[in-house]
């Protein structure tokens, strides 16, 4: 796995489960208490996020941390 690839997975996870839920970046960045543009670095695969963040976003989201990983 080349460097950056995991936060790349990290985002297209996280957009594929927020569309799930009939989410838009701005709602669940509202939930996070995020802007929307950080929201789209995160999905981009831009942002370096911690574990602990990956963590609250899981949440929000009802799914385990490691399945946004995955």
């Amino acid at each position: 796995m080349a460097v950056g690839d995991l936060q790349k997975a990290v985002g297209r996870n996280l957009r594929a489960y927020r569309l799930e839920r009939g989410l838009s970046q701005e709602a669940l960045a509202e939930v996070l208490g995020v802007h929307r543009t950080y929201m789209g670095g995160i999905e981009g695969g831009e942002r370096n996020l911690t574990l602990k963040s990956v963590e609250k976003i899981a949440e929000k989201l009802d799914v385990e941390a490691r399945e946004l990983m995955g």
